[in-house]
């Protein structure tokens, strides 16, 4: 078994964008070892339940896991959104590190303004770009 330290880093996304996640991982942590999962096969997510998204994240997480990923990026907005809890649970000792918009921010620095955010359609549907 490899010791967890020398172990890579998963990341994963829906299709291949999460290329530049990766790119952004190795410039800041260049010793590390990678393993990337771009599931371009059930792309796109956004367009899914979110139980669909779900199950392929757990599917996609559990496929690095195979190769004793020491932690997990979901280089997706959209599976972070509908799964990341959900993934966090169910594996308590992992790593698991989710990206989303940095819409809180953005909406305490732009107070009296709008804010536009690019995302699928089943990401919008949550909560907090509601409220």
């Amino acid at each position: 078994m490899t010791n967890k330290k020398d172990a890579p880093i998963g990341v994963f996304d829906s299709g291949m964008g999460g290329i530049s996640v990766l790119r952004e991982l190795v410039k800041i942590m260049p010793n590390e070892d990678y393993i990337f999962f771009g599931d371009s096969a059930n792309a796109p997510y956004g367009i899914k339940t979110v139980e669909e998204v779900q199950k392929l994240s757990f599917e996609k997480v559990e496929h690095l896991l195979s190769y004793n990923c020491k932690a997990i990026v979901v280089a997706c907005n959209t599976a972070t959104s509908a799964a990341i809890k959900e993934l966090r649970a169910a594996y308590p000792d992992l790593i698991i590190v989710g990206l989303e918009p940095a819409l809180k921010p953005a909406v305490e620095h732009k107070k009296d303004s709008k804010v536009g955010v690019m995302a699928t359609p089943l990401t919008l549907k949550e909560k907090k770009f509601n409220d």
